[in-house]
């Protein structure tokens, strides 16, 4: 399973979806130990691809500013700025990878980013498709609120942040 949902992330699969099945089909132990390897198979892939194909051919799929901005933040600060990034609500996962990929960040402290940082969301939507077939459990109400709360605060960040970019 991990190979498989290795080669989904690089094929642009949602990770939400990935880490559900994962949880529905092993349930929360073997699910959430499958989907970090997943994770970090899929992002290590994405990376090698990425610094393989330079920063040239991956211009068309990330904007120009903003994988200028990356650069300069991951060649500085490559481990936390990727755990920050694996952390936060809305960084787009294959985004990240192809970023840290045409960066002067190392494979290590990528992976090593990607698996920490992705335990927290990766367990809560492993929870909830272990759990889906009683909605009503403490461990499934548990981890939608783990899945919403940080969703909903990012979106109250990014709101506020655009809000003072107009009063400008």
């Amino acid at each position: 399973y991990a190979v498989a949902y290795g080669l989904c992330t690089v094929a642009f699969v949602p990770r939400p979806l990935l880490n559900l099945a994962a949880g529905a089909l092993f349930g929360s132990q073997l699910g959430l130990a499958s989907a970090l390897a997943g994770t970090v198979l899929g992002a290590g892939v994405a990376f090698c691809l990425g610094r393989v194909l330079g920063q040239e051919a991956l211009r068309p799929l990330l904007r120009g500013k903003w994988l200028k901005a990356a650069d300069g933040q991951l060649s500085r600060h490559g481990f936390r700025s990727m755990l920050a990034a694996r952390l936060f609500p809305g960084v787009p996962f294959a985004a990240a990878n192809y970023c840290a990929a045409v960066s002067r960040m190392g494979l290590l402290p990528f992976l090593l980013a990607t698996g920490l940082g992705s335990i927290p969301n990766t367990a809560a939507y492993v929870v909830a498709g272990a759990r889906a077939s009683t909605p009503t459990s403490p461990a499934f109400l548990i981890a939608l609120a783990c899945i919403a709360l940080p969703g909903l605060a990012g979106a109250a960040v990014a709101w506020r942040k655009r809000q003072r970019l107009r009063g400008r």
